[in-house]
């Protein structure tokens, strides 16, 4: 069973694959340190950015993806995963642990480990209505049409029913959650 494939008619994952646990706010280290302690391989991705206090500024570790943290297999020791201090569930699709390839955890060690700087960023994708979150055109929800070196915007009033686009950088808005 090296492709992943769950162990024959018994829904369990096979340990090839990544589970990602949800943790309670701010408790990825915990859990992570906790699991390590139980004997589970887990992966929390981390980046550095200043933090910037009244009185000073300090290079902080911050998790990548805030709330989450990878384990490697170990599903048939479930009591030892739920019990964990700070963990709030295990990442489910129908009712079954999602599961995550080696391959796409590799790709991300190999970002976090390489020469760039990363930080997490909103999973906004084209379609999606946002917000512009500071800057000039602050408040002003549009459409995403396009993502290119900046997000191109398009910003509707629909009384009018007209439209106008403008470029704008990603780091300026937010996904607007439907009501």
């Amino acid at each position: 069973m090296t492709n992943g494939a769950s162990a024959a008619g018994t829904g369990v994952p096979s340990a090839s694959w990544w589970h990602a646990l949800y943790t309670c706010h701010q408790h990825e280290r915990v859990v992570s340190e906790a699991l390590a302690r139980k004997g589970f391989e887990v992966y929390l991705p981390q980046y550095r950015t200043v933090h910037q206090w009244k009185d000073r500024r300090k290079e902080v570790l911050l998790p990548l993806f805030p709330n989450y943290v990878f384990i490697h297999g170990g599903l048939d020791r479930m009591l030892n995963i739920v019990s964990t201090p700070g963990l709030h569930a295990i990442v489910s699709w129908g009712g079954r642990a999602a599961e995550i390839p080696s391959d796409e955890i590799e790709a991300i060690r190999r970002v976090v480990d390489g020469p760039w700087p990363v930080e997490p960023h909103p999973f906004i994708k084209c379609g999606d209505r946002v917000r512009v979150k500071s800057g000039p055109l602050q408040g002003i929800v549009g459409t995403l049409v396009r993502k290119a070196h900046g997000f191109r915007l398009v910003l509707t009033v629909e009384m009018l029913s007209k439209s106008a686009a403008v470029e704008i950088d990603a780091n300026l808005v937010d996904r607007v959650r439907p009501n």
